[in-house]
């Protein structure tokens, strides 16, 4: 098996019994990265002289056999919205251009001390805004499953770093449905886990009580090795929370455990109003198909209504584009970031640095978050956004009082050709239906390749779980995974 086709925890397997080493595998990346950056576009940064220093590095620790855990070697790409020490960060924002922060995300620390080797950071759309890598500041990541359409968005650059053989494993950002889309429409595993799983700490914020970092991976095993390395209690971030002591058992920071192969006796939920109007026919086939399979090993599958489906949209992009609003006040070219070249006074210099570093998509959302937060329409729409918020998370408390698991599509269709979403943002703002409650929620989701349709793309199906029950998911999608044709095999 060639060395680029290897699963995350095969190389580092590999690497630890002396088959390969750490700086093979990131020259491996490198050269793969170098042959097909031209045409994917995954990457804003690539750090070549520092992902090979830190594997030198890191092959030495793994040889003195200080370095032991899955992950040692591995080269992995994070988003451009977590903070590198020392490595540009932009957000693929003007506004951001040349900052280059002086300390790491946490959940980047977590990666480094495992052994993990930073290639880079992978393009997205601007500050997490999108659906598509369009909006990007720095140009459009085409899918490596077929270049004429989208990757998905706003983590598509780290999908398709994944898919296109340019790293191993990626980081990416969900805020609602960032991860798990992207993962759906370039065929590979992508995981939102609960929402305070993962430090937030190092994030640069779009929706502060929406977002959540997680991993995109090549397969299941990958996915729940990289969530349990990223995973930890962290006292810089207040949204932290403590999976050990009492809970452990249950819901602690040990999600390889549940690589099981057994879903028998387990009570998955179909909504019924997932499968209904605007539904593409190959997705729900394809996504019923899976159903079947657990089906076959033993699940108990049930359809019912999960209801204030229609509303999770408004409810998500108010909520949303609010925080966004509060959020993006900071980047004002005082402190740091892009400042206009010439200005008029204090005032001006706002005005003009903000109208120029801007892109239009993060505009109209940071608009419609200052209409909705403004006097007279805070009532009207945010603090309603809020109550339906709260409708929805009750739901969801009520659905899992009777099942495990959550059975669902990723998306509405599969990915849409480039330029199609960006003419229409309501259509674009409409394909996020199926993962927008999850963030409102602050559940963890998960989405894994299922299909394809007529052209060879690919489909995702998703699988929702209670708080804190990763486990749940990952014992489901594993399980899955065993059974499927579009299981480690699938990526390019």
């Amino acid at each position: 098996m060639e060395l680029l086709e290897l699963t995350a925890v095969q190389l580092s397997e590999k690497i630890k019994r002396g088959e390969t080493t750490a700086v093979l595998a990131t020259k491996a990346v490198l050269a793969q990265i170098e042959k097909t950056e031209s045409v994917y576009h995954c990457y804003v940064t690539v750090d070549q002289e520092g992902a090979l220093k830190k594997a030198e590095e890191v092959q030495q620790r793994i040889q003195a056999g200080e370095l032991t855990g899955p992950l040692a070697g591995v080269p992995v790409a994070v988003k451009d919205n977590l903070c590198t020490r020392d490595l540009l960060t932009t957000c693929s924002s003007r506004i951001l251009e040349n900052f280059i922060p002086t300390f790491s995300a946490e959940a980047v620390e977590n990666l480094e001390k495992a052994g993990a080797v930073i290639i880079g950071k992978t393009n997205m759309d601007e500050f997490a805004m999108g659906s598509t890598t369009e909006t990007s500041a720095y140009g459009v990541t085409r899918n490596p499953r077929n270049t004429e359409h989208v990757p998905g968005g706003s983590s598509g650059g780290s999908a398709a770093a994944v898919a296109g053989q340019e790293c191993f494993m990626a980081l990416g950002s969900d805020t609602g449905g960032s991860i798990r889309q992207p993962a759906s429409f370039c065929g590979v595993v992508g995981m939102k886990p609960t929402y305070g799983t993962i430090s937030r700490y190092g994030l640069i914020a779009y929706g502060s009580s929406l977002d959540q970092i997680g991993p995109l991976t090549k397969d299941v095993r990958d996915c729940a090795t990289l969530l349990e390395v990223m995973a930890s209690y962290d006292p810089k971030d207040s949204t932290s929370v403590d999976r050990r002591g009492d809970i452990a058992k249950k819901s602690g920071y040990d999600f390889t455990s549940a690589l099981v192969d057994d879903v028998k006796g387990m009570k998955i939920g179909i909504p019924r109003d997932y499968f209904g109007e605007g539904l593409d026919g190959k997705v729900r086939e394809a996504v019923l198909q899976a159903a079947d399979v657990l089906r076959e090993k033993g699940a108990i599958l049930e359809e019912f209504d999960l209801s204030l489906v229609d509303y999770a949209i408004p409810a998500y992009y108010t909520i949303a584009a609010a925080e966004a609003s509060s959020n993006l006040e900071r980047f004002d070219g005082i402190k740091y970031g892009y400042r206009t070249a010439e200005y008029d006074g204090l005032h001006n210099m706002y005005k003009k640095t903000r109208s120029e570093g801007f892109g239009p998509e993060v505009k109209r959302r940071i608009m419609l978050g200052s209409f909705v937060l403004s006097s007279g329409y805070y009532d009207a729409y945010y603090l309603k956004a809020l109550r339906v918020k709260a409708l929805i998370k009750k739901a969801f408390d009520e659905a899992f009082a009777k099942y495990d698991v959550i059975l669902g599509p990723a998306a509405p269709t599969t990915a849409p050709r480039l330029g199609q979403s960006l003419a229409d943002p309501i259509k674009m703002y409409l394909g996020d239906i199926y993962t927008v409650s999850v963030n409102l929620a602050g559940l963890p989701g998960i989405c894994l390749p299922c299909g394809t349709d007529s052209e060879g793309l690919p489909i995702g199906l998703q699988l929702i779980g209670d708080c804190f029950s990763e486990k749940k998911l990952i014992q489901t999608a594993y399980a899955y995974e065993r059974e499927s044709p579009y299981g480690t095999k699938y990526h390019i």
